[in-house]
């Protein structure tokens, strides 16, 4: 990359940091600001926005990215207005004994950190920067995007929008290919969020580490389905297919595979391609079904049904309207369900981020578990059925970084619940409280009374039986 190019990521860092300082302490009708402008930019160009997805893609429902990216992202700013009044009051803390009864007093404040760098993918590319940015913006921070390269429409319209809607030392966003995007994720932030593959988010944070710069990583991995013997397949099925065809599986918490009882795979297998059939009775001219978004991943998806397919394993096409998908030229893509999967085959060892749902069987509902228990930590559990206490086992015995039950995908979109991964599946979080407080520094302030303390508590030279005693004390 050009030293210019880098030379601007710096000087705006910059620019930012220093209207930062100047300007603390800031109110909390500033930040309001901010984030009621966050807002109008979305309303007032979400069908320019929407268009621009659907450009970017190839085909996206227009309706499906109102849904997903402008009203949940105008959502999670109307939830912070409500709520950041309330998390942003110091907490009182108590003082040991007997220093409250002489004045001493302790609270914590939640501080802005400064300067919050945003490094949004491809998938929901809204969303996915300005969701973030909502909490960025409560917690009293300034903010620089760095929007994927895979959706330049997007990305570009994003840059323009912002820089009408803000001033550049609050909120900008840089556009640019993979190299600005090393550049960006070295800069010495306050603070960084990155959303995107495992691999990526390893780079990043190794990028970060140089600066000792903390990192939010919202990263994917393997979601599991386990589908208890209790469970409606019929109504199950239509779920997971919903999770499974919306946005053609690039969702970080789509459903990644199935694991069934052995009895009931048919059953299941039904119940998704019921689900599917009923919802997209064609898929090729269907507006609402997303196209795969470039061509390298449209190849890497269908490489993991003829891996499969060539170890052994049956692949069952969904294909509702019986159409030819072999001379189509829309990057469309049928449910491929893949059943007599093992761990050998690709499908079952990378983030499918696609229409192919692999499907595992059990005999007792352990061996479901403890195959989640083997792999790497997913970023969302989903478990089917009516048996509470099979249902507590299952959450109380394996980790995840959210879950839904009966349903999958949905835990986050409620607000009110922090959104995040555990291990390979990320760290960190937003939404909801926990949001606002990865963006904040929880600063401890400590008011010392008039009256000398540490003589009291024996800690001032020389020392003696006044120190002896104070420390037998604490020790009581």
């Amino acid at each position: 990359m050009a030293d210019d190019r880098r030379e601007e990521l710096e000087a705006l860092l910059k620019l930012q940091r220093d209207a930062f300082t100047a300007s603390r302490p800031e109110s909390m009708a500033m930040r309001k600001d901010r984030i009621k402008r966050a807002m109008s930019l979305l309303k007032e160009h979400a069908e320019n926005l929407c268009k621009a997805m659907s450009a970017d893609f190839g085909n996206r429902a227009i309706e499906q990215s109102m849904l997903t990216d402008i009203a949940g992202t105008v959502g999670a700013g109307k939830h912070a207005l409500k709520n950041m009044d309330k998390w942003a009051k110091p907490d009182k803390r108590p003082v040991q004994f007997p220093l409250a009864l002489l004045g001493a007093k302790a609270e914590v404040r939640y501080e802005p950190k400064g300067v919050i760098g945003i490094l949004s993918p491809w998938n929901f590319p809204v969303n996915l920067a300005f969701s973030p940015l909502m909490q960025v913006l409560a917690a009293g921070n300034r903010a620089m995007i760095k929007p994927s390269e895979f959706t330049e429409r997007t990305s570009l319209l994003m840059a323009e929008l912002v820089e009408e809607y803000f001033t550049s030392d609050e909120v900008a966003v840089v556009t640019g290919g993979p190299e600005v995007a090393a550049a960006f994720s070295s800069l010495p932030f306050d603070h960084l969020v990155f959303t995107g593959s495992t691999e990526t988010g390893r780079r990043v944070m190794q990028a970060a580490a140089e600066n000792l710069v903390p990192v939010t990583l919202e990263l994917g991995g393997k979601s599991p389905v386990i589908m208890g013997r209790s469970a409606d397949f019929e109504k199950a099925g239509e779920r997971i297919a919903l999770g499974k065809m919306m946005n053609a599986g690039q969702i970080c918490l789509s459903p990644d595979y199935m694991i069934v009882p052995e009895d009931k795979q048919d059953e299941a297998v039904a119940g998704v391609s019921n689900g599917v059939s009923n919802m997209y009775p064609t898929l090729l001219d269907n507006d609402d079904y997303a196209s795969i978004v470039s061509d390298r991943h449209f190849e890497r998806l269908q490489g993991l049904v003829e891996d499969a397919r060539e170890k052994g394993a049956e692949v069952i096409e969904v294909n509702p309207g019986n159409e030819d998908f072999s001379n189509a030229n829309q990057r469309k893509m049928p449910l491929n369900i893949i059943k007599n999967v093992n761990d050998d085959m690709k499908v079952m060892q990378e983030e499918i981020f696609g229409p192919v749902l692999p499907v595992m069987t059990y005999k007792a509902v352990d061996q479901a578990v403890d195959y989640v228990n083997e792999h790497d930590r997913p970023l969302g559990l989903y478990y089917f059925g009516d048996e509470k206490a099979e249902q507590e086992r299952v959450l109380s015995r394996t980790i995840s970084g959210g879950v839904t039950t009966n349903d999958v995908i949905f835990h986050v979109s409620m607000e009110d619940l922090p959104f995040g991964g555990v291990g390979p599946s990320g760290m960190g979080s937003y939404h909801a409280v926990e949001g606002f407080r990865e963006f904040s520094h929880a600063r401890a302030v400590y008011q010392q009374p008039k009256i000398d303390v540490a003589k009291l508590g024996g800690f001032k030279p020389p020392y003696g039986k006044g120190t002896r005693k104070a420390a037998a004390g604490m020790m009581k």
